[in-house]
C-alpha cells in the first residue's frame, strides 16, 4: 500500500493505492460521510490481487482530506465528482474503471456522464439512479428513517456519542444473510473518528447542492455499467439498483441475496468476482 496526497489549489485529497501500477486502474469512490477506510484494506488488497491497480481516497470533509467548517460547505456535489478526476490526474491516469458505493455510486454516474472518455467502466454498488424520478421506488425502511431522524439529536462534537450512533447505523443498514459483527464495526468507526481532521465536518455532505444537470440523461451513459445491490438493503431498496440497470442499455445487475447497504466480508468474493469480470474490458 502506498499513500499520496493530491493537491489542487487549496484542496488536499488523501489517497492510498494497492497493487501493480502497470495493471488496469480502478478508482473506488465511497459514500456520504465515509472516508476511504470504508473500503476495507482487505477488500482493496484482494481486488489488487486479481490484477488491478486499486486507488481509494478520502472525500473532502472526511479522513485526512481538506476539512471545512461544519454547516456551510464551500463546494458542491459536482465538485465531489471533479475530485475523482483530480485523483486520477494526480496519479497520471487518463482512463480508469470507476467503482462507487451509495453516494459514491451517484458520483460515479456523474463522472461517467460528464467524462466518458475518462471512464473505462462503471460499477455502482448500493446506490440509486441520478437524474431520474425515483418517487415510485420504495423509500428507505421506516426503521431506518426513525434512526436517521434521531441523528439530529446527536452531539456531533462528542466522539463517544457519535461513535455509538454510527455503530447503530451500521447495524441498521446490515443485511440479513450474515451475522452482524459489532466489534469489527466499532473498531472501524473508532479508527475513522480518530484519524479524521474534523469528523464533525463530514456532516457537510448532507448539505451539498448540485448534480441537477443530469435529469433524463442517464440513458446516455457510455461506459459499460455493472450494478451490484443487496436484496435486503434498507437504505436504497434493491428496486433502486434494478431501476438504475434498466436505464442503461446493456447494464448488468448482480443481486447480493440478503445483502444490506454494506460490504460484508462474506459477500466479498461475489462482489470482487463481478468487478473483476466487468473490468476485463
Amino acid at each position: 500500500m502506498s499513500a499520496r496526497v493530491i493537491r489542487t489549489g487549496d484542496v488536499e485529497i488523501a489517497t492510498e493505492s494497492f497493487g501493480d501500477r502497470s495493471h488496469p486502474p480502478i478508482l473506488l469512490i465511497m459514500g456520504a460521510m465515509a472516508s476511504m477506510l470504508w473500503w476495507p484494506e482487505g477488500f482493496c488488497r484482494k481486488l489488487a490481487a486479481r490484477g488491478r491497480y486499486v486507488i481509494r481516497y478520502d472525500h473532502r470533509d472526511t479522513g485526512l482530506s481538506t476539512a471545512y467548517e461544519p454547516g456551510n460547505p464551500p463546494y458542491s456535489f459536482d465538485d465531489m465528482a471533479d475530485d475523482a478526476l483530480r485523483v486520477l490526474d494526480g496519479y497520471g491516469i487518463g482512463r480508469a474503471h470507476i467503482v462507487g458505493m451509495s453516494m459514491g455510486g451517484m458520483t460515479g454516474q456523474m463522472v461517467a456522464l460528464a467524462h466518458s472518455d475518462r471512464v473505462a467502466t462503471l460499477t455502482a454498488i448500493s446506490t440509486s439512479p441520478i437524474g431520474t424520478d425515483t418517487s415510485s421506488l420504495p423509500p428507505m425502511s421506516e426503521a431506518y428513517q426513525e434512526h436517521a431522524a434521531a441523528g439530529e439529536a446527536v452531539d456531533w462534537t462528542n466522539e463517544a456519542e457519535v461513535i455509538d450512533f454510527i455503530v447503530k447505523d451500521t447495524r441498521m443498514i446490515a443485511g440479513t444473510a450474515h451475522p452482524y459483527d459489532e466489534v469489527a464495526a466499532r473498531n472501524l468507526i473508532e479508527r475513522d473518528v480518530a484519524r479524521a481532521r474534523s469528523f464533525v465536518s463530514a456532516t457537510n455532505h448532507f448539505m451539498l447542492k448540485g448534480g441537477d444537470g443530469w435529469k433524463g440523461k442517464l440513458n446516455e451513459l457510455v461506459p459499460p455499467l455493472l450494478v451490484i445491490h443487496g436484496t435486503a438493503d434498507p437504505l436504497f431498496p434493491v428496486e433502486h439498483g434494478t431501476a438504475l440497470a434498466a436505464e442503461v442499455d446493456g447494464a448488468r445487475l448482480v443481486r447480493i441475496e440478503g445483502g444490506g447497504h454494506e460490504l460484508h466480508p462474506a459477500d466479498w468474493n461475489q462482489i470482487l468476482s463481478a468487478i473483476a469480470e466487468h473490468t476485463c474490458v
